[in-house]
């Protein structure tokens, strides 16, 4: 079955990835300087969507025929406390619904969602999906390492809440076809990157596009991004287009570990 959207007015579907919900460092969870997003300024972001019109779907229907012109989804990376604590209680207020990708190794883990708050996010409605099992870079690992990476993370999801689990988030937005074609052979039907970009006719044989949600993203500029328009896109594709060759020179290993020198 195609996901193609048709017509004009349904020509794209914005993906917003966030990771934490923190206040300040302290909070509780595992902060960071980048992608930890205060919670109130993502409960005004929630609310710009409800104002808006926009529906927060899961990924399913998203992609479905049934997909609406108006559908913007939420997706959280890597396992956060605040995903359960913060994030889905501002949520359940709006009445909207996210997408929850969790690194399996990170389960129970200081900081981090237990099993119990995988279940409960399941059980309002959320979305899970797996965001690889250590969070290796998918694209740095051997055939056999890639394979257990995503099969082990599915199976734990799908025995913890009880579900089939069929979305994949790339650990770090690192890999290409390779990956593509070994999460889709094990079942994975949604996959996920971290290049940003409106998925214009999204398709369910490539890796969707996703819109970064940033500490010091203003709302003006949220909005901006959603609509995919103005500097605010067009810097983000020149930001990830200068990061990609430092990417190839480095390697993953190098360049995540001048990532962390530079915060």
């Amino acid at each position: 079955m195609s996901h193609h959207r048709e017509g004009a007015a349904m020509r794209t579907l914005p993906i917003l990835m966030y990771h934490g919900l923190h206040r300040e460092a302290s909070s509780r969870g595992r902060f960071d300087p980048v992608y930890s997003v205060h919670p109130e300024m993502f409960a005004r972001q929630l609310d710009w969507l409800v104002l808006q019109g926009h529906r927060t779907p899961l990924l399913d229907q998203a992609l479905s025929p049934e997909g609406d012109a108006r559908d913007v989804v939420i997706t959280f990376d890597d396992g956060d406390v605040s995903n359960v604590e913060v994030a889905m209680p501002l949520l359940l207020e709006r009445g909207l619904r996210a997408e929850f990708f969790v690194t399996t190794d990170f389960i129970g883990q200081c900081g981090m969602l237990a099993p119990d708050d995988i279940r409960r996010l399941a059980a309002h409605g959320m979305g899970i999906g797996s965001h690889g099992r250590t969070h290796a870079f998918l694209s740095d690992l051997d055939v056999a390492e890639l394979m257990a990476e995503l099969d082990d993370s599915r199976c734990r999801l799908q025995a913890i809440c009880g579900r089939a689990i069929d979305a994949l988030a790339l650990p770090g937005g690192r890999g290409g076809e390779r990956e593509l074609l070994a999460a889709q052979r094990l079942g994975y039907r949604h996959l996920l990157g971290s290049v940003p970009g409106p998925n214009r006719r999204p398709r369910s044989d490539a890796w969707l596009q996703r819109l970064p949600v940033t500490r010091h993203l203003s709302l003006d500029d949220f909005a901006a991004l959603v609509h995919w328009r103005g500097l605010p896109a067009r810097w983000m594709q020149a930001r990830h287009a200068a990061l990609a060759l430092p990417k190839r020179v480095l390697g993953n290993g190098g360049y995540q570990r001048l990532r962390e020198r530079l915060l």
